[in-house]
């Protein structure tokens, strides 16, 4: 297993290639049952760079709070999200890429984008590279990644707040034990990703009893 730290040798690179607006991208948000999948672009500044920058999944909930006011601080940032009604049209891989390139095109005059994963999406409008588990290699995908996950994270307290019982403000959606049981209980919410398997048997079955 690799462990090495997250560097800025493939943004250095892409600038070595002629590219001067560089953007990592990263989603968050693919796994849960209900709530809209996060994409975040960042262009961090090489001079101004926040140390302690790594992949969200390694960080506590109160240091990528503050991993991402730093990043906030001192990068460039666009956050954008596609719905669940986009996730049930067009698949969660689709949605997903759809937020990613609504955030690189909140940024502006992006030469090259640094995205997480072994797929591109279709239409970006600047050159690309995929990174498998980039937000463990790059900085500008593991910044996309804290500030993504932090957005998505206070989204879902908010939606925990008008849906009691369903314990988003904890599993942020996730398919947790707790929240497939107040899926049995309390029924399917207008955010919950009815393509998605749980909740669609849940859906079938209260059909199925409609008389």
């Amino acid at each position: 297993m690799d462990r090495r730290s997250a560097d800025f040798s493939f943004e250095q690179a892409a600038f070595g290639q002629g590219a001067q607006c560089v953007v990592g991208v990263d989603e968050v948000g693919r796994g849960p049952l209900a709530g809209p999948v996060t994409a975040c672009a960042v262009r961090l500044d090489p001079a101004r760079i926040p140390k302690g920058i790594a992949d969200s999944k390694t960080l506590s909930a109160s240091r990528r709070v503050q991993m991402h006011d730093e990043i906030i601080r001192v990068a460039i940032v666009s956050v954008a999200h596609a719905t669940v009604d986009e996730i049930l049209d067009l698949n969660i891989l689709r949605a997903s890429h759809l937020a990613m390139l609504r955030a690189i095109a909140g940024i502006g005059g992006v030469d090259h984008a640094l995205i997480d994963g072994n797929l591109l999406p279709r239409g970006l409008p600047c050159g690309a590279t995929p990174i498998v588990k980039g937000d463990a290699r790059c900085l500008s995908i593991a910044a996309a990644s804290i500030v993504a996950k932090v957005v998505r994270d206070r989204i879902m307290v908010d939606l925990a707040q008008q849906h009691p019982g369903y314990g988003w403000e904890q599993n942020a959606g996730y398919p947790t034990q707790a929240h497939l049981a107040a899926l049995q209980n309390l029924g399917v919410t207008a955010h919950h990703r009815r393509s998605f398997r749980p909740v669609h048997n849940i859906l079938y079955q209260e059909k199925s009893l409609t008389p």
